[in-house]
């Protein structure tokens, strides 16, 4: 329902839920059939290597597992709006495909997995799927959700000020928008008109926690009224309609209209993670309902439909996904770990670290040290952008004791 007094600030977009549209993928979206297809093949690629993690995790190769099983949709189609190289991510620990599409590799993600010092979010110390590459656009992740809005809007309000045609999109799951954190973020992105995207993948569970007792509203959309920016709510197993619904936050933010809040119902395939049993608090009926939105086989079988795919290109790209993903495994299992020598490196300040100097105006005061080096600090410092050399195309910087190629942001990003 739209608030009272709301109707110009919220625009509700709702698809048919649990079925593709009648109309023809590639008129609807604008997009070739061959763009349609990649976006098939990057849920499939992340789909194979979420099932993957689940494998190595249950032999005891890999110590912890949150899924994504569910919400590939939602995150392809959204992040298909982007432009990697411009765009910044904030993601959370189910944006497998969304930094798949940003530029990560399936080795640079089962290097993160393995926690090894090539590692690209941390160089081997954070937690998996907490994902960050600042060659890529891909900010750092961080434990405590709901965090990431006010670095995007951070990210989006430095934009602004520079004028810069920059946006950047905020993932999370509907739990994590009751934050605090996400309050701030929006009523200062609202107030500033900044270019910021919040996405929220709601799959009707915080945990074990089910949407009912999470929040009072139904769909969390309707909060975008009170930060005066449209509300959008998306069936997220319509990868198309994710991205009709992307684009236009996308043309409104660069234009200087402001943020956009975008509620994505998606699907939870799996567990919280893999210290979870769903099955004690989720039904098989339930959980048989929600396999039967799977977005996966929803896309395939709407390009099939659609005389996009067809027998003989999806054995093809069902090929090349096992390759990438056994090539992946085997790779980041074989890379070297991290040195115990490295475990205090990027977080306090270490010597040969640049030392900023004072803002304008500021007279002689002598400038303080940075106050630690994480990633997504100064360029060229020690914890700056961390990247590895897998043979993937890689930037500059210091991983562990070893050299490997330095990174930037993209164009006109934080420094």
């Amino acid at each position: 329902m739209v608030p009272p007094g709301a109707a110009h600030l919220y625009h509700p977009r709702v698809t048919l839920a649990g079925s593709p549209s009648a109309q023809d993928p590639v008129a609807r979206s604008g997009l070739p059939p061959d763009r349609l297809a990649a976006l098939y093949r990057l849920m499939a690629l992340a789909r194979a290597l979420d099932e993957r993690t689940w494998i190595l995790n249950r032999a005891g190769r890999t110590h912890f597992v949150i899924s994504g099983q569910g919400h590939e949709g939602a995150e392809a189609g959204v992040t298909a709006a982007l432009e990697p190289g411009r765009d910044w991510l904030l993601p959370y620990y189910r944006s497998l495909a969304g930094v798949l599409a940003l530029g990560m590799t399936p080795r640079e993600v089962l290097l993160h997995q393995f926690g090894k010092a090539d590692d690209p979010s941390s160089g081997g110390r954070q937690m998996p799927s907490h994902y960050g590459h600042a060659g890529r656009g891909i900010f750092t992740s961080s434990s405590p959700v709901g965090t990431q809005a006010l670095h995007a809007t951070g990210i989006a309000l430095a934009a602004k000020l520079r004028g810069v045609r920059q946006v950047a999109l905020v993932a999370m799951g509907e739990g994590s928008s009751n934050q605090g954190d996400v309050h701030e973020a929006l009523n200062f992105a609202g107030i500033h008109r900044l270019p910021m995207i919040l996405l929220v993948e709601n799959n009707g569970y915080a945990i074990s926690v089910p949407a009912e007792r999470e929040t009072a509203v139904r769909d969390v959309a309707v909060r975008a009224a009170g930060y005066g920016m449209p509300g959008v709510i998306v069936d997220g197993t319509d990868v198309v309609g994710c991205y009709l619904a992307a684009r236009a936050a996308v043309e409104r933010a660069l234009a200087g209209e402001g943020p956009t809040f975008i509620e994505a119902k998606v699907t939870r395939l799996t567990g919280h993670s893999s210290d979870d049993q769903q099955t004690k608090y989720r039904s098989e009926e339930e959980l048989a309902g929600q396999r039967a939105r799977d977005p996966l086989p929803c896309f395939r079988d709407e390009l099939r439909a659609a005389g996009i795919l067809d027998d003989a290109r999806e054995a093809a790209i069902a090929a090349e996904v096992a390759a990438a993903v056994d090539d992946a495994t085997e790779f980041a299992e074989a890379a070297p770990d991290p040195h115990p020598s490295t475990l205090l490196h990027h977080v306090y300040a270490e010597p040969g670290d640049p030392v900023p100097g004072p803002p304008p105006g500021a007279g002689s005061r002598t400038p303080e040290p940075p106050r630690g080096a994480g990633v997504g600090g100064p360029p060229g410092a020690r914890g700056g952008a961390l990247n590895a050399r897998t043979g993937e195309g890689a930037g500059e910087g210091s991983v562990g004791s070893r050299e490997v190629p330095r990174v930037t942001p993209p164009s006109g990003g934080p420094a």
